[in-house]
């Protein structure tokens, strides 16, 4: 069991992990050894996550969750497979960490009677530098 916070956890069979080879630093292992790993989860179908951390994940994730909810974390910084499993496992708990947080409500607020006159007071400004920009009239 991979402990989220104190009432979450996932089950290790849950998650699959794919081993790819990987790009970027390696040297002459880069072409021979898989070492990027690919973590994928069902968030649709885990039993362990409520509905409610559901959508928030799936809104969080973005690209990186399918259209049929599985969410799917790369991790290819390392050179090694277990430096990349344990990155991508991170990643995976604190984007789902952060879908638990409920987000607060926004409190809706009006402007202030001095923030009003503050712009009230640059719109004239404004107009009496535009009216300066115009031509002067001869009236003779």
């Amino acid at each position: 069991m991979i402990r989220i916070t104190r009432n979450i956890s996932i089950d290790e069979s849950e998650i699959h992990e794919d081993f790819i080879r990987a790009s970027g630093p390696g040297g002459q292992n880069v072409n021979k050894v898989s070492t990027a790993v690919q973590l994928r989860i069902n968030v649709a179908a885990s039993p362990s996550l409520p509905d409610e951390i559901k959508t928030r994940l799936k809104t969080l994730a973005g690209k990186k969750m399918t259209e049929d909810g599985v969410l799917i974390i790369d991790a290819r910084r390392y050179r090694t497979r277990q430096r990349n499993r344990s990155d991508a496992m991170e990643r995976m708990i604190g984007l789902i960490r952060k879908s638990t947080e409920t987000p607060r409500k926004r409190k809706k607020t009006k402007p202030t009677l001095a923030s009003k006159n503050r712009r009230l007071e640059t719109k004239k400004q404004r107009g009496e530098i535009k009216r300066m920009r115009k031509p002067v009239r001869n009236e003779e």
